[in-house]
């Protein structure tokens, strides 16, 4: 692969998944990620990310609003037509997802801050949430 994006982030929205017609039918996952831009400002930049078979199953699955993850992906440019002008997209396709945060943080989507849902570990390793060992894509 020419192209190589790694991204960490919150999720905007719970993501979007639809399923391929036909015999052999693949998930597909669309969801918009808030990152923090390294700029003087230190303000949020938001990205499209789209996530492909079982990585898309796995997206439905596990991730929800306001879950914050790592992202490796690669870019692919698309167009389309507008009121008669051609505009420019670009998404960003997951190769690999991991979570960011431990399972306290991780799994709160009420709205609870991080420090509000409990303290995490220092050790830069986040825990697995419980009882999805055996159906993780990876090990």
């Amino acid at each position: 692969m020419m192209n190589k994006c790694l991204f960490t982030g919150r999720l905007t929205k719970d993501p979007e998944v639809r399923y391929t017609q036909g015999e052999r039918t693949s998930a597909v996952a669309r969801f918009s990620l808030a990152i923090d831009k390294q700029d003087k400002e230190h303000t949020t930049g938001y990205i499209n990310v789209v996530a492909f078979g079982k990585l898309g199953e796995f997206v439905e699955k596990y991730l929800k609003k306001g879950i914050k993850i790592e992202l490796e992906s690669h870019v692919t440019p698309g167009s389309y037509e507008k009121d008669g002008r051609k505009v420019y997209t670009y998404d960003f396709v997951a190769d690999k997802i991991d979570f960011a945060e431990n399972k306290n943080a991780s799994s709160v989507t009420s709205g609870k801050t991080h420090s509000e849902a409990g303290s995490s570990d220092d050790d830069g390793f986040m825990d697995i949430p419980d009882g999805i060992e055996e159906e993780l894509p990876f090990h």
